[in-house]
């Protein structure tokens, strides 16, 4: 599933492309998830904003075009026409160019919505601070993980603690900080050391353009190069990069899940 460094990378390459474009009209998919993309036609696109692993697109009347990707949903741009492929699940058109979200599994979704009311989108609604803005601090995640009594890492996919974690990212992050994703408590110096690993690692998996393992591509159709450098997620029986254990695969509340057992002792 796309994360926040992947929507991150999509929102800054749609931005320059829609803002200031009328749609002049739209579709999707007949199901619940996807038919409201039809409702933005006539809006002109005022930003293009991300909150977590939601797009958000203003819209020049008091709405936004909430897009989530879902775990295989992609964004593109191209010249109008008909759509050339079945997993087209939402469009807009704005005269010289189309809009698309490509959904094989149909995970995603797509809804309209006033600005700012999203008791429609249970998780959007309740969504924890962006790891990347002045509102996460060490304090702030040491308090939010100390609230709950679940699995530090399945807290951490629950966007309660922190918006836009998803399970690379985790892994990666708790592997950077030396915690083991199966604890239910976190001291105060461990919260400290989440906090930086969470922004390092997120920042830097902007920079590399997100990680593509297999659906995921850019608004260009690039794939992204954070998967060249990812330090845990996805290496279980490889050597730990730290201290050269082999690392462990297991499942954690029902979420594939690596670490070290030394490094990530409990």
């Amino acid at each position: 599933m796309p994360e926040l460094p992947e929507v991150e990378t999509i929102r800054r390459q749609l931005a320059p492309l829609v803002v200031g474009r009328r749609v002049l009209d739209a579709g999707g998919h007949p199901s619940a998830k996807f038919a409201t993309a039809v409702e933005a036609t006539g809006s002109v696109v005022g930003s293009v904003r991300r909150r977590g692993k939601y797009l958000l697109v203003d819209l020049d009347d008091d709405r936004e075009l909430v897009i989530h990707l879902g775990m295989t949903g992609r964004i593109r741009v191209r010249e109008p026409g008909a759509p050339d492929d079945i997993y087209v699940r939402a469009w807009w058109d704005m005269g010289d160019q189309v809009l698309e979200l490509h959904d094989v599994r149909r995970f995603g979704r797509v809804a309209v919505v006033e600005r700012g009311c999203y008791s429609s989108l249970a998780t959007l609604d309740r969504l924890g601070p962006e790891p990347l803005g002045p509102d996460f601090t060490p304090a702030g995640l040491w308090e939010a993980l100390g609230r709950s009594h679940t699995r530090v890492k399945t807290h951490l996919l629950s966007q309660r603690p922190v918006a836009g974690v998803g399970n690379i990212y985790a892994d990666e992050a708790l592997w950077r900080a030396k915690i083991n994703p199966g604890r239910r408590s976190v001291g105060k110096d461990a919260a400290a050391r989440l906090h930086r690993a969470l922004v390092e690692v997120l920042d830097a998996a902007v920079r590399n353009g997100g990680t593509t393992l297999r659906d995921y591509r850019t608004v260009e159709g690039a794939t992204g190069t954070n998967q060249f450098h990812l330090e845990c997620y996805g290496r279980g029986g490889e050597p730990c990069h730290r201290c050269g254990t082999v690392l462990s695969r297991g499942v954690v509340d029902g979420r594939g899940t690596t670490w070290c057992p030394t490094c990530q002792a409990r």
